[in-house]
Protein backbone atom coordinates (compact mmCIF):
# COMPACT_ATOMS: atom_id res chain seq x y z
CA UNK A 1 0.00 0.00 0.00
CA UNK A 2 3.00 2.54 0.94
CA UNK A 3 4.30 2.04 -3.16
CA UNK A 4 0.82 2.55 -4.29
CA UNK A 5 0.33 5.91 -2.39
CA UNK A 6 3.99 6.71 -3.56
CA UNK A 7 3.49 5.92 -6.69
CA UNK A 8 0.24 8.31 -6.74
CA UNK A 9 2.49 11.41 -5.38
CA UNK A 10 4.48 10.22 -7.77
CA UNK A 11 2.11 11.65 -9.96
CA UNK A 12 2.13 14.82 -9.45
CA UNK A 13 4.91 16.15 -11.98
CA UNK A 14 8.99 16.53 -15.12
CA UNK A 15 21.95 17.43 -24.14
CA UNK A 16 21.86 20.73 -22.57
CA UNK A 17 21.97 23.41 -24.72
CA UNK A 18 23.64 26.78 -24.07
CA UNK A 19 20.51 28.32 -24.68
CA UNK A 20 17.66 27.87 -21.49
CA UNK A 21 14.47 26.68 -22.98
CA UNK A 22 11.38 27.83 -22.17
CA UNK A 23 8.25 26.15 -19.98
CA UNK A 24 5.33 27.94 -18.98
CA UNK A 25 7.23 31.07 -19.19
CA UNK A 26 10.18 29.45 -17.33
CA UNK A 27 13.67 29.33 -18.53
CA UNK A 28 14.36 25.25 -17.98
CA UNK A 29 17.66 24.79 -16.82
CA UNK A 30 19.47 21.36 -15.48
CA UNK A 31 19.93 21.93 -11.94
CA UNK A 32 16.75 23.07 -11.55
CA UNK A 33 14.55 21.06 -9.25
CA UNK A 34 12.22 21.36 -6.23
CA UNK A 35 11.39 18.78 -3.17
CA UNK A 36 8.27 17.77 -1.59
CA UNK A 37 7.67 16.78 1.79
CA UNK A 38 5.52 13.56 2.75
CA UNK A 39 3.25 13.02 5.49
CA UNK A 40 0.58 10.25 6.68
CA UNK A 41 -2.86 11.58 7.44
CA UNK A 42 -1.70 12.35 11.06
CA UNK A 43 0.99 14.13 9.99
CA UNK A 44 3.54 12.18 10.70
CA UNK A 45 6.74 12.42 8.55
CA UNK A 46 6.76 9.95 5.38
CA UNK A 47 10.21 11.06 4.10
CA UNK A 48 10.77 13.53 1.27
CA UNK A 49 11.10 13.04 -2.72
CA UNK A 50 13.81 15.14 -4.71
CA UNK A 51 13.12 16.22 -8.20
CA UNK A 52 15.98 17.30 -10.37
CA UNK A 53 16.05 18.18 -13.94
CA UNK A 54 19.14 16.32 -15.52
CA UNK A 55 18.74 17.65 -19.06
CA UNK A 56 16.52 20.20 -21.10
CA UNK A 57 16.19 19.77 -24.64
CA UNK A 58 14.18 20.45 -27.92
CA UNK A 59 12.29 17.86 -29.72
CA UNK A 60 9.93 18.59 -32.26
CA UNK A 61 8.85 22.21 -31.51
CA UNK A 62 8.23 21.04 -27.79
CA UNK A 63 10.65 21.15 -24.51
CA UNK A 64 11.74 18.03 -23.22
CA UNK A 65 12.47 17.91 -19.10
CA UNK A 66 14.05 14.48 -18.47
CA UNK A 67 13.60 14.59 -15.15
CA UNK A 68 15.38 12.38 -11.88
CA UNK A 69 12.84 11.17 -9.04
CA UNK A 70 15.02 10.30 -5.50
CA UNK A 71 13.29 8.98 -2.66
CA UNK A 72 14.61 9.41 1.13
CA UNK A 73 13.07 7.81 4.16
CA UNK A 74 12.72 9.66 7.36
CA UNK A 75 15.70 9.49 8.14
CA UNK A 76 17.32 10.99 5.12
CA UNK A 77 18.28 7.95 3.73
CA UNK A 78 17.93 7.80 0.23
CA UNK A 79 15.98 4.76 -0.86
CA UNK A 80 15.61 4.60 -4.25
CA UNK A 81 16.54 6.65 -7.88
CA UNK A 82 14.49 6.71 -10.78
CA UNK A 83 13.90 8.53 -14.06
CA UNK A 84 11.32 10.52 -16.45
CA UNK A 85 10.45 12.78 -18.50
CA UNK A 86 8.15 15.46 -19.45
CA UNK A 87 7.13 17.47 -22.62
CA UNK A 88 6.35 21.38 -22.53
CA UNK A 89 4.23 22.79 -25.37
CA UNK A 90 2.23 26.03 -25.53
CA UNK A 91 0.48 26.39 -22.07
CA UNK A 92 0.27 22.50 -21.29
CA UNK A 93 2.60 19.96 -19.62
CA UNK A 94 2.83 16.28 -20.87
CA UNK A 95 3.40 13.86 -18.74
CA UNK A 96 4.38 10.09 -20.24
CA UNK A 97 2.77 8.02 -17.35
CA UNK A 98 4.89 4.63 -18.96
CA UNK A 99 8.39 6.92 -18.14
CA UNK A 100 7.17 7.62 -14.70
CA UNK A 101 6.41 3.89 -14.09
CA UNK A 102 8.99 3.18 -11.09
CA UNK A 103 8.72 -0.60 -12.01
CA UNK A 104 12.38 -1.25 -10.24
CA UNK A 105 10.45 -0.27 -6.98
CA UNK A 106 7.66 -3.18 -7.22
CA UNK A 107 9.54 -6.61 -7.89
CA UNK A 108 6.80 -8.03 -8.88
CA UNK A 109 6.55 -5.90 -12.13
CA UNK A 110 9.83 -5.93 -12.89
CA UNK A 111 10.61 -9.90 -12.81
CA UNK A 112 7.22 -9.63 -14.81
CA UNK A 113 9.36 -8.03 -17.86
CA UNK A 114 6.35 -5.44 -18.49
CA UNK A 115 5.57 -3.70 -21.31
CA UNK A 116 3.59 -0.33 -20.97
CA UNK A 117 1.33 1.90 -23.24
CA UNK A 118 0.22 5.10 -22.14
CA UNK A 119 -2.20 8.11 -21.99
CA UNK A 120 -0.19 11.72 -21.06
CA UNK A 121 -1.06 13.12 -18.23
CA UNK A 122 -1.89 16.54 -18.56
CA UNK A 123 -1.37 19.87 -16.56
CA UNK A 124 -2.13 23.66 -18.19
CA UNK A 125 -1.03 27.22 -17.23
CA UNK A 126 -4.52 28.25 -17.76
CA UNK A 127 -7.29 26.80 -16.24
CA UNK A 128 -10.89 27.57 -15.47
CA UNK A 129 -12.76 26.36 -12.41
CA UNK A 130 -15.54 23.87 -12.99
CA UNK A 131 -13.29 23.04 -16.44
CA UNK A 132 -13.05 18.88 -17.18
CA UNK A 133 -9.17 18.05 -17.95
CA UNK A 134 -8.40 15.03 -20.06
CA UNK A 135 -8.34 11.47 -18.38
CA UNK A 136 -4.98 9.82 -17.78
CA UNK A 137 -4.13 5.66 -18.10
CA UNK A 138 -0.88 3.70 -17.92
CA UNK A 139 -1.94 -0.10 -18.82
CA UNK A 140 1.09 -2.99 -19.13
CA UNK A 141 1.30 -6.48 -19.72
CA UNK A 142 4.10 -9.05 -18.82
CA UNK A 143 4.40 -12.37 -17.92
CA UNK A 144 5.88 -13.88 -14.58
CA UNK A 145 7.85 -17.19 -13.77
CA UNK A 146 5.79 -20.76 -15.26
CA UNK A 147 4.21 -18.41 -17.61
CA UNK A 148 1.41 -16.54 -15.28
CA UNK A 149 0.19 -13.65 -17.50
CA UNK A 150 0.22 -10.39 -15.34
CA UNK A 151 -1.76 -7.25 -16.30
CA UNK A 152 -1.36 -3.94 -14.81
CA UNK A 153 -3.52 -0.75 -14.92
CA UNK A 154 -3.65 2.46 -13.96
CA UNK A 155 -6.50 5.12 -14.67
CA UNK A 156 -7.07 8.66 -13.85
CA UNK A 157 -10.32 10.10 -14.58
CA UNK A 158 -13.03 12.77 -13.85
CA UNK A 159 -10.56 15.54 -13.63
CA UNK A 160 -12.16 18.51 -12.95
CA UNK A 161 -10.94 21.85 -11.56
CA UNK A 162 -12.44 22.57 -8.52
CA UNK A 163 -11.81 26.08 -7.42
CA UNK A 164 -9.19 28.55 -7.22
CA UNK A 165 -7.69 28.94 -3.11
CA UNK A 166 -4.70 30.68 -1.20
CA UNK A 167 -2.31 27.91 0.31
CA UNK A 168 0.65 28.28 1.77
CA UNK A 169 3.23 25.63 2.78
CA UNK A 170 6.82 25.71 3.40
CA UNK A 171 8.16 27.17 0.12
CA UNK A 172 5.83 29.96 0.19
CA UNK A 173 2.45 30.69 -0.80
CA UNK A 174 0.18 30.50 -3.73
CA UNK A 175 -2.83 31.25 -5.48
CA UNK A 176 -3.56 27.40 -6.48
CA UNK A 177 -6.11 25.76 -8.52
CA UNK A 178 -7.52 22.84 -6.53
CA UNK A 179 -8.08 19.81 -9.30
CA UNK A 180 -9.79 16.62 -8.25
CA UNK A 181 -9.46 13.17 -9.90
CA UNK A 182 -10.42 9.68 -9.68
CA UNK A 183 -8.17 6.82 -9.39
CA UNK A 184 -8.09 3.36 -9.65
CA UNK A 185 -4.46 0.98 -9.42
CA UNK A 186 -5.62 -2.81 -10.34
CA UNK A 187 -2.89 -5.77 -10.73
CA UNK A 188 -4.60 -9.08 -12.32
CA UNK A 189 -2.68 -12.65 -12.22
CA UNK A 190 -4.61 -15.20 -10.80
CA UNK A 191 -7.20 -12.87 -9.61
CA UNK A 192 -7.75 -9.18 -9.76
CA UNK A 193 -6.50 -6.74 -7.12
CA UNK A 194 -8.25 -3.04 -7.91
CA UNK A 195 -7.49 -0.25 -5.16
CA UNK A 196 -9.42 2.85 -5.68
CA UNK A 197 -8.46 6.39 -4.53
CA UNK A 198 -9.46 10.40 -4.88
CA UNK A 199 -6.81 12.52 -5.88
CA UNK A 200 -6.20 16.11 -5.26
CA UNK A 201 -3.48 18.83 -6.66
CA UNK A 202 -2.83 21.93 -5.98
CA UNK A 203 -1.15 24.23 -9.11
CA UNK A 204 -0.30 27.26 -8.95
CA UNK A 205 0.69 29.37 -12.33
CA UNK A 206 4.17 29.67 -13.34
CA UNK A 207 5.14 27.32 -11.17
CA UNK A 208 5.90 23.48 -13.00
CA UNK A 209 5.25 21.33 -9.77
CA UNK A 210 2.19 20.55 -7.45
CA UNK A 211 2.13 22.79 -4.71
CA UNK A 212 0.39 20.37 -2.57
CA UNK A 213 -1.33 16.98 -3.15
CA UNK A 214 -3.52 14.72 -1.42
CA UNK A 215 -4.63 10.87 -1.48
CA UNK A 216 -8.24 9.72 -0.36
CA UNK A 217 -9.44 6.07 -0.19
CA UNK A 218 -12.90 5.88 0.63
CA UNK A 219 -13.48 9.81 1.28
CA UNK A 220 -10.63 8.93 4.18
CA UNK A 221 -7.23 11.20 4.24
CA UNK A 222 -4.47 8.90 3.24
CA UNK A 223 -1.28 11.07 2.88
CA UNK A 224 -0.39 14.43 1.59
CA UNK A 225 2.75 15.90 0.39
CA UNK A 226 3.88 19.95 0.06
CA UNK A 227 6.37 22.19 -1.84
CA UNK A 228 9.19 22.38 0.32
CA UNK A 229 11.98 23.70 -1.69
CA UNK A 230 12.36 25.05 -5.52
CA UNK A 231 16.26 25.62 -6.44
Amino acid sequence: MKKIITLVTFFICFQIHANAQMCFGINMKSGMGFEMLSYNAKDKPMGKLLYTIKEVINEGGATVLKIELQSFNTKDKLESTNSYSCRCKGNEILVDMTSMMAAQENPMLKDAKMTFTSTDLTYSDNYTIGANLKDASLKGEGEMGGGMKLEYSMDMKNRKVESQENITVPSGTYNAYKITSDMTVSTKTLMNISFDFQTVSYRAPKILWDVKTETYRKGKLMSYTVLSKVF
